[in-house]
């Protein structure tokens, strides 16, 4: 996914209507996420913070990470001290090395849950990227080989639970398809 500079234009501008500094691009996995928030670091000069890197593996599923977030990332952020979190090595199948987040006006944050109802008490700014369930499998595989698909489809009902729980999708400020188009 690519989104058109008239769409990232409307996206930037609703983010700076309402000043946050933490902005969250949400949704099912292979939706888009990570492409988005790349176009939105560079657009606002500011870090991204992958949830992949959160997660301790396939086995954490989309809650997996939310800890993590709220200890290395979101606690920090809001005492306005250094924010800095470690990396999940998921072939390795071990913790990696530590990351420094530069300071910046704004950070961005994506991935599966990235939106979870903790990020509220700093009026992150939600974005939520869908796409259908086929082609999110099939960019899946695409990237991570045949090889993880009972992990990819494990992890497509773990999501649904998620957010059916979390209501990221009707709790978001902002939604896009999976080709960038605003819906």
């Amino acid at each position: 996914m690519t989104v058109t500079p008239g769409v990232l234009g409307e996206v930037l501008g609703r983010i700076r209507v309402v000043d946050t500094r933490l902005v969250c691009v949400d949704g099912p996995a292979g939706s888009g996420k990570t492409t988005l928030a790349a176009q939105l670091a560079d657009a606002l000069e500011a870090p991204v913070i992958h949830m992949d890197d959160l997660y301790e593996g396939w086995a954490a599923g989309p809650d997996g990470g939310a800890e993590n977030l709220r200890r290395w990332v979101l606690d920090p952020l809001a005492a306005g001290e250094r924010v800095r979190y470690r990396r999940y090595d998921w072939v390795a199948g071990a913790w990696a090395e530590w990351h420094d987040v530069p300071p910046s006006a704004h950070v961005v944050v994506e991935g599966c849950g990235a939106g979870a109802r903790q990020v509220d008490a700093l009026g992150a700014f939600r974005i939520w990227v869908q796409a259908d369930d086929a082609e999110r499998l099939r960019r899946g595989l695409a990237r991570d080989g045949e090889d993880a698909r009972e992990h990819w489809l494990r992890w497509m009902a773990d999501e649904a639970e998620h957010y059916a729980r979390e209501r990221t999708r009707e709790r978001a400020d902002l939604h896009l398809d999976g080709v960038g188009t605003l819906i």
